[in-house]
């Protein structure tokens, strides 16, 4: 049985649905100073680097909207970009030398916001990509992040040509007093264009984010948004519940999401998509029936790591998560990148921040990262990684059922959460965080 669970059934019953985000574990909050660094060499010693996901992380916006914690910085010029770009490709080099062969299932290329970039800079980019690692996004399922006002055609031609199928664009509410709420300087114009040039385009895969829960937002227009959004017939759509996070726009003017507000939007847009056509496959995506598959090697991200590059990417291996600092205010944010651009080449070949993942904990983030996604939790298959029974080693899984927050599926092997389960996903989540990694997490001291 696992203990130090920080967080009980009637918490999660009696508490807020919306604590946090939960879909990682565990949270970049919980890492700390690797002391003495880590050489990648050693890091990735023994790991199976044959299905890795690719991440790249492009820590620049036009704006920082008032819901935003990513890590990036608003309006960079010139100087900045490329001092940014030039340790980007020291530091691909380096990590190339130090992982060694490694081949890839899933590659994205986040933000921040990657159209910022030029073209020419994109193009830069992607290059680098394929010339270091050998990435190329026509054998491997690639996805850029991008933004009405950056979706220029000549940009997205640099992806389109490169092979890359998915674009995902944010749009949060197609409300134009909605977005001006938020904290976001958007119009619904703006999106119809972008959205044009990226059909236009050809990508066969697009995908909207949008916010519920917004200042101002009701039901009603909530579901007027969705609707104009489904007029764009995107490939998949991921619907976020509105969380005001510290050192945020709206965490500055005091604004609050209200959890009715958000558990009626939840459902109305989950209602509204299954009679569309699309398939719920956590709490926040939706995925169309018809959208093409994206074919490619298979990935699993309770099983297969990830390698990150830039700033503010992550990095997984079965045993050690690492990264770069993290911040959310100007301040901090452009320190990191300052210190980040500075980096020598042997820098880049170790890990110096990040979080060390016991059995304990590996245990933990199988459970989470498998529970509150489709298919769900398979016994057979926690067995096969681990050699124990999931439902000795976690008892609060038999407390969900009992809840009837999760049903059992496929001859009783799998748990799955039930519709009552999954709109709580973001407070079952944390019933299986270790307190270690709580505690790092409530320590934590946010720049």
């Amino acid at each position: 049985m696992m203990s130090g669970r920080s967080v009980t059934l009637e918490q999660a019953r009696a508490g807020t649905p919306y604590a946090a985000y939960s879909y990682a574990y565990p949270h970049k909050t919980a890492y700390r100073r690797l002391d003495p660094p880590r050489p990648l060499g050693e890091v990735w010693a023994g790991e199976d680097r044959s299905a890795l996901y690719f991440y790249l992380h492009v820590p620049f916006c036009e704006m920082r909207c008032g819901f935003c914690n990513l890590f990036t910085t608003a309006n960079a010029n010139d100087a900045r970009v490329e001092r940014y770009l030039a340790a980007l490709e020291r530091q691909a080099r380096a990590v190339r030398a130090a992982v060694g062969p490694a081949s890839f299932a899933r590659a994205a290329i986040g933000g921040g916001t990657p159209t910022y970039l030029s073209a020419r800079d994109l193009e830069r980019v992607l290059r680098l990509a394929r010339d270091v690692f050998g990435l190329d996004p026509r054998r491997t399922p690639t996805s850029v992040e991008t933004s009405p006002r950056t979706a220029d055609a000549d940009k997205l031609g640099v992806l389109r040509e490169h092979g890359v199928e998915r674009i995902s664009i944010g749009v949060q509410s197609l409300v134009d007093a909605e977005v001006a709420a938020a904290g976001r300087a958007q119009k619904v114009a703006w999106v119809d264009a972008a959205v044009g040039r990226i059909r236009a385009a050809g990508f066969p895969t697009l995908n909207l984010d949008l916010i519920y829960g917004l200042p101002g937002q009701t039901v009603d227009s909530w579901a007027r948004s969705l609707a104009a959004a489904l007029e764009y017939r995107p490939e998949e759509l991921y619907l976020y519940p509105l969380y005001v996070r510290p050192l945020t726009g709206l965490d500055r003017r005091a604004a609050r999401a209200e959890d009715q507000l958000r558990v009626e939007c939840y459902r109305a847009g989950r209602d509204l998509l299954a009679a569309a056509g699309y398939e719920q496959l956590s709490m926040r995506m939706f995925r169309s029936r018809s959208a093409p598959d994206a074919g490619g090697p298979v990935y699993c991200c309770q099983d297969d790591g990830m390698l990150g590059l830039g700033c503010g990417a992550r990095s997984y291996t079965e045993s050690l998560h690492y990264s770069s600092e993290y911040a959310v205010g100007a301040a901090g944010v452009t320190e990191i990148l300052d210190s980040f651009a500075a980096r020598s080449a042997d820098a880049f070949a170790h890990a110096d921040y990040g979080c060390e993942l016991n059995a304990d904990e590996r245990r933990r983030r199988w459970v989470v990262k498998s529970l509150l996604r489709m298919p769900g939790l398979c016994a057979e298959a926690y067995r096969a990684e681990f050699g124990t029974d999931v439902a000795g080693d976690f008892p609060e899984l038999r407390l969900l059922a009992d809840e009837g927050w999760t049903e059992a599926a496929a001859g009783a092997s799998v748990t799955r959460l039930t519709p009552a389960g999954l709109e709580r996903s973001d407070a079952i989540g944390p019933l299986f965080y270790s307190a270690a990694m709580t505690r790092l997490s409530d320590e934590y001291e946010l720049e």
